[in-house]
């Protein structure tokens, strides 16, 4: 089953359209289905992140700490006495 599709109009720079049909032509697609591509590439990026994120801040620390974090001086002397 297809998803609705919808039409939008884009305004290029002609920098910017000159690559997009460049890069259409190279690979054997239209401007359009290039850019349904670079945009469902990024939006699925960005939902992975996200999704990534809210998983990784629901997660509850692992270390029993009352909240202070060694200094970087400390930090730097523990890791030489190794």
């Amino acid at each position: 089953m297809s998803a609705k599709q919808q039409k939008i109009a884009v305004r290029l720079d002609e920098q910017v359209a000159r690559w997009a049909r460049t890069e259409a032509a190279r690979k054997e697609t239209s401007v359009s289905r290039l850019l349904v591509g670079i945009l469902r590439e990024r939006m699925l990026e960005k939902d992975a992140y996200e999704t990534a994120m809210r998983c990784a801040l629901a997660r509850k620390a692992f270390l029993k700490t009352d909240g202070h974090y060694l200094s970087r001086k400390k930090t730097h002397a523990r890791a030489h006495h190794r």
